[in-house]
C-alpha cells in the first residue's frame, strides 16, 4: 500500500474547452461509455459535466488543416516522416475524435483517485503499477471497442486484444509515469494513439499538472496532416534560441550555440544495463554543454514538452509502442523531427527515440549516435521491441 504524502481535497476534472479550429459539420458518430459503465464515478462524472465537453450532439469537432505543419528548419526532410500517409477509411477527425474521447475518459479515472492511497504492486525492482493504471486501461478500452470493434488493441496493462488483421493498431498508455503518479509529483499523462498500418495516424495526451491542492490538466492533440493542438491551441517546436526574431532566425542567425542555448530532457529505464549507463554519461555531457537536462519520468509529457516548445529535445533507451505513439505524432505535426538514437528511421515498434525541434538533431546526433552504435555493437538488442503478427505495416 502506497499513501501520497500530501493530502488535499479531491480537485474535480477540469478539461480544457474545445478547439477554436472547430467546423459546426461533420460530426464524428461517437458511442460514449454506456450506464453498465463498471466505474460508476465516471458516469457521476459525465452527469457533472465532463460529458458535456465531449457530446458531438451539441459540440462540433475540429476542422483539420489539409497539409502537416512544416517547420522551415535546416535538414528536417532528410529525417523521414513518422506520421501515417492519411488515416485510411476513417476520417481524421472521427479518428482524433475517438482518441481525445478516450485519453479524456482514462483521464478522469485518474484524477478521481490522485492524492488518495494506492494499492500497489511491483512489476519488477522499482517498476510500479497500481489499480488506477488499470481501471484507465478499462475505462480507455470501452471507448474504443465501442466506436470500432473491428480494431487491433496494446494496452501497456492488458496486452494485445483484438483483430489483428486490422490495419489499425491502438497503443494505450492508461498511465504513463505511475511512480510520479504514486508520489503526487506532477508529470504524468494519459496517452493514446492509433497507428494505421503501423504508422501514427491520431494521438492525445492528457497531462497532469500542478500538483496537491491544485490538480489540473491539459491536452495535447494531433492527427496525420493536421497540426499539432495543446487545448485547442495550435503549437510548434521552438528554434533554440528564443532571443532572436523570427527573421533572424530564418537568416541563420545564432544557430551556431544550438545546444548551448537549449534546454533538453532524456528518461531512464528501469533496467540498469549497458544502456541505462551510457544514458547517464549522455546525460552528463548534455549537462556539461547545453542550459540544463531534465529527468522527468513521463516519456508522453517529455515528448509534448518538446511539441510545445518549452524544451528543445527528448531522447531515451528502451521505450514501447504505448509510451511513443501519440507523442511522436504531435512532435513530428508541431513541426520538429523524429529518428532513433543513431539516427537511423524511427518506428513505435523500435527501441530508441530522439525527438527535437530539428534545429539541433544534428548536432545532438554528433553525440549521440557513436554511443549507441558501440551499444549496438556490444550486441544489445535494438531490434524491433514488437509487432503483433499477422499485423500489416508500411514501416
Amino acid at each position: 500500500m502506497g499513501r501520497c504524502l500530501v493530502s488535499s481535497t479531491l480537485t474535480p476534472l477540469r478539461f480544457s474547452q474545445i478547439p477554436r479550429s472547430i467546423s459546426l459539420f461533420n460530426r464524428p458518430k461517437l458511442t460514449l461509455p454506456s450506464s453498465s459503465f463498471a466505474i460508476p464515478h465516471l458516469r457521476r462524472g459525465f452527469r457533472d459535466g465532463f460529458c458535456k465537453t465531449l457530446s458531438f450532439n451539441s459540440i462540433p469537432t475540429r476542422t483539420l488543416c489539409t497539409e502537416a505543419v512544416l517547420s522551415e528548419i535546416p535538414n528536417q526532410k532528410k529525417y523521414s516522416k513518422v506520421a501515417a500517409e492519411s488515416t485510411g477509411p476513417i476520417s481524421s477527425n472521427q479518428l482524433l475524435g475517438v482518441v481525445e474521447t478516450a485519453a479524456k475518459t482514462g483521464a478522469e479515472v485518474v484524477m478521481d483517485a490522485v492524492n488518495k492511497p494506492q494499492n500497489i504492486v511491483y512489476k519488477g525492482l522499482t517498476d510500479l503499477v497500481t489499480d488506477t493504471d488499470k481501471m484507465s486501461e478499462v475505462a480507455i478500452l470501452e471507448v474504443v471497442t465501442k466506436n470500432f470493434k473491428d480494431h487491433l488493441i496494446l494496452g501497456e496493462e492488458g496486452g494485445l486484444i483484438g483483430n489483428s488483421s486490422s490495419d489499425y493498431l491502438w497503443c494505450i498508455d492508461p498511465l504513463d509515469g505511475t511512480t510520479n503518479f504514486a508520489h503526487c509529483y506532477p508529470s504524468f499523462a494519459v496517452s493514446v494513439g492509433v497507428l494505421y498500418k503501423g504508422k501514427p495516424a491520431a494521438g492525445a495526451v492528457v497531462e497532469f499538472v500542478g500538483g496537491p491542492m491544485c490538480w489540473n490538466t491539459r491536452t495535447f492533440s494531433a492527427a496525420a496532416g493536421g497540426g499539432a493542438f495543446c487545448n485547442g491551441q495550435k503549437i510548434q517546436v521552438s528554434h533554440t534560441d528564443k532571443f532572436l526574431s523570427q527573421a533572424q532566425f530564418m537568416q541563420g542567425k545564432g544557430t551556431e550555440k544550438k545546444v548551448e542555448q537549449s534546454l533538453l530532457v532524456t528518461g531512464f529505464g528501469y533496467e540498469h544495463d549497458d544502456a541505462w549507463s551510457t544514458n547517464i554519461d549522455l546525460f552528463k555531457e548534455f549537462t556539461d554543454v547545453s542550459r540544463g537536462v531534465r529527468r522527468l519520468g513521463a516519456a508522453a509529457v517529455d515528448m509534448c514538452h518538446v511539441a510545445l516548445g518549452i524544451v528543445e529535445a527528448y531522447w531515451e533507451y528502451r521505450l514501447k509502442p504505448w509510451d511513443m505513439a501519440a507523442g511522436v505524432l504531435i512532435v513530428e505535426e508541431a513541426g520538429g523531427v523524429v529518428s532513433c538514437m543513431d539516427g537511423g528511421k524511427y518506428s513505435v515498434f523500435d527501441r530508441s527515440v530522439l525527438v527535437s525541434n530539428g534545429v539541433l538533431h544534428d548536432k545532438l546526433l554528433e553525440r549521440i549516435g557513436p554511443p549507441t552504435a558501440k551499444l549496438k555493437n556490444k550486441g544489445i538488442d535494438f531490434s524491433l521491441w514488437f509487432k503483433p503478427e499477422n499485423y500489416h505495416t508500411d514501416c
